[in-house]
């Protein structure tokens, strides 16, 4: 009884260790092949507080793509109606 004891709590023991393991090893995989995304509330906030956004990113803005989505943006606002007033009071 003792022995079998022992048996399963080494088993449980080099279970845990495996699951620990590959936690670990996914979290680090997920984090170099799908990192999270570094425009977030806070960022946006930074932005419409200062104007600007400073990120250690290895890549830089494609600014022609900003722009053409900025564009595309405005084009899309133009036929939306909104009150001027109730905006500038959330403000």
């Amino acid at each position: 009884m003792l022995i079998g004891t022992f048996w399963l709590l080494v088993w449980f023991g080099a279970v845990a260790l495996a699951v620990v393991a590959w936690v670990r090893l996914r979290a680090r995989f997920r984090a170099h092949v799908d990192p999270r995304p570094v425009v977030d509330d806070v960022a946006v906030r930074l932005i419409l507080d200062t104007g600007v956004l400073v990120t250690d990113e290895d890549e830089p803005l494609d600014l022609r793509q900003v722009h053409e989505e900025e564009l595309r943006f405005w084009r899309e606002l133009d036929g939306e109606p909104w009150d001027e007033t109730e905006e500038a009071e959330e403000w």
